[in-house]
């Protein structure tokens, strides 16, 4: 197993809410995550401290194309790179215009801030990759796992008996717990379950999740997951039946996750590192959406 280098990308001046993690191989570094295009100038710099330029980076590999994951990958194009992704996620990199729109609906004045600019990836630079496909790189083999349930488009990667994670093993940022991230809108539970339980057929020591930490007790960080996405759909589904919206619902969801993270002995500031991370009113319209979906 190469040395792995976590690259804190300080997502909105923050620690440990975002990170890229650098492989090196025979054959130069393999970078898996890009973050958004908002975090480059941090990129770079880790790039940098780990002994590389961002031209030496030939092979970018992405659990999946939301903004604050793959929202800089066209940049890592232009200087070379290939881009490897869920063949659900590849119209949205060559044309990124709706998945931009679309974002702008949401954070409208705070797009600059947040992500960044992002910019068409020539087609022949984005690799679409199957399921328990083994792209080797080097020395490297990088097993694809296709994993639903967050988005449809994710994909988990191994690496010998690591896997990074993106999403789909959910959000932990130091000593917390792990919490899933819920965003419209994807968001499939049996999905999730499903790709749960593939993590665990893996039978990897270590995970890595993109927010934010290294996972040395697997199997009862996925349990953990498993009960908290529950509880948190249960949650949503039962306001819905009390006819909430999703506005009304958010703040009481806020202060509902804010306590759970108390309860796990958590301080204000790193509330807010999970909030940054993981906003809740995503979680409530993405689980509101998946509700609506499921009873229609």
């Amino acid at each position: 197993m190469p040395k792995i280098e976590i690259i804190d990308l300080h997502f909105q001046n923050l620690e440990h809410t975002i990170a890229s993690y650098l492989l090196p191989t025979a054959d130069g570094p393999v970078l898996i995550e890009t973050g958004p295009y908002a975090t480059f100038a941090q990129l770079k710099r880790g790039v940098a401290q780990a002994g590389y330029q961002l031209s030496d980076i030939k092979h970018v590999f992405l659990t999946h194309i939301h903004l604050d994951h793959a929202g800089a990958a066209w940049a890592l194009a232009e200087t070379g790179a290939h881009i490897y992704l869920h063949p659900f996620g590849a119209k949205n990199m060559e044309d990124p215009s709706r998945l931009m729109e679309s974002a702008k609906r949401i954070y409208q004045d705070r797009m600059d801030e947040l992500w960044g600019d992002m910019k068409p990836i020539p087609a022949d630079q984005l690799i679409q990759v199957a399921d328990d496909q083994v792209i080797e790189i080097g020395n490297l083999a990088i097993k694809s796992l296709h994993t639903p349930g967050h988005a449809k488009h994710h994909i988990a990667w191994q690496v010998g008996e690591a896997i990074f994670t993106g999403d789909v093993a959910g959000v932990k940022i130091d000593q917390g717990p792990v919490v899933p991230p819920c965003p419209p809108p994807d968001i499939n539970l049996e999905d999730w379950q499903a790709s749960i339980a593939r993590l665990r057929q893996a039978n990897p020591k270590v995970l890595y999740l993109t927010h934010y930490n290294k996972i040395e007790n697997v199997d009862s960080h996925l349990s953990d997951l498993e009960n908290i996405l529950n509880d948190w759909a249960v949650w949503v589904k039962t306001q819905m039946a009390a006819g909430l919206s999703n506005e009304e619902m958010v703040p009481l969801f806020m202060a509902y996750t804010a306590e759970q993270l108390r309860q796990a002995g958590l301080g204000e500031s790193a509330i807010q590192l999970y909030e940054a991370a993981n906003p809740s009113w995503m979680s409530v319209a993405g689980l509101v959406r998946y509700w609506t979906k499921k009873e229609s």
